[in-house]
């Protein structure tokens, strides 16, 4: 069932996005070679009870931590460590909160120090996959309009689109309907309304598409051991057009 938001609700979306793009752009700030996963997910907890906020992803399903830290051929879902970064890696973050009821979640991935062309194409190319297909995100329209749009940009660098996780609606919920594929056809599925909240989040490997799920039961890696990058905004559909929530 997809449950379409009042203005008031997602107005309360509004400062949950927020207080995701702010603490975004704090582990920003301290991404850096010598750097550990934990230190950043410390930095994280710290800055959401600061906004009277509560992670969303610590305890989720089981899920033992605020970050999802991915590096280079991780996709999402990785685990904090104690492990310094190393120049030339990527790291991907994904990172939610819970304030007042309402969920935002966000992601994006960054160069640690100095990395290679390749790698650098990648995070151009699958962060413009998702404004893509924000800009598809329009009332009237259809669902697979939003994943066309990212699809297409991605293939026509060369670069697959992850099939087995997608993006998914939000609100009340972490996870809500509908399911955001990154791939489909244009002119297909449900049909665009206002009030429907999407986080949209194109996984974007660098070889094929396909992935593995690591003996930790949550990391999920490319299955050729290539690079994977990940961007993510949640995004509410409106009269005017789409709305990005988790900016500042």
């Amino acid at each position: 069932m997809i449950v379409l938001k009042s203005p008031a609700e997602i107005q309360i979306m509004r400062e949950s996005g927020r207080i995701v793009a702010e603490v975004h752009e704090l582990l920003k700030e301290k991404i850096a070679p010598g750097i550990t996963t934990f230190e950043l997910e410390e930095l994280a907890i710290k800055e959401t009870k600061k906004r009277n906020a509560v992670p969303a992803f610590k305890g989720y399903a089981g899920f033992p931590y605020a970050l999802c830290c991915s590096p280079n051929s991780s996709v999402i879902h990785g685990m904090p460590n104690k492990n310094p970064l190393r120049t030339g890696d990527i790291l991907s973050i994904d990172f939610g909160v819970q304030y007042k009821g309402y969920f935002g979640d966000s992601a994006f991935t960054v160069a640690v120090g100095d990395i290679s062309p390749e790698a650098a194409k990648l995070l151009t190319v699958t962060e413009q996959s998702l404004y893509n297909g924000i800009e598809h995100a329009l009332a009237g329209g259809r669902l697979f309009d939003i994943s066309s749009a990212v699809q297409q940009h991605v293939e026509s660098f060369g670069f697959s689109v992850v099939r087995d996780f997608v993006g998914h609606g939000i609100g009340r919920k972490l996870h809500e309907d509908p399911r955001v594929p990154n791939y489909g056809v244009a002119g297909k599925g449900l049909r665009l309304k206002p009030g429907m909240v999407l986080a949209i989040e194109p996984m974007v490997n660098q070889g094929v598409y396909n992935v593995k799920i690591l003996d930790d039961g949550w990391t999920v890696v490319t299955s050729d051991g290539k690079l994977s990058a990940h961007f993510e905004h949640t995004v509410a559909i409106t009269e005017n057009g789409p709305e990005i929530l988790t900016s500042v």
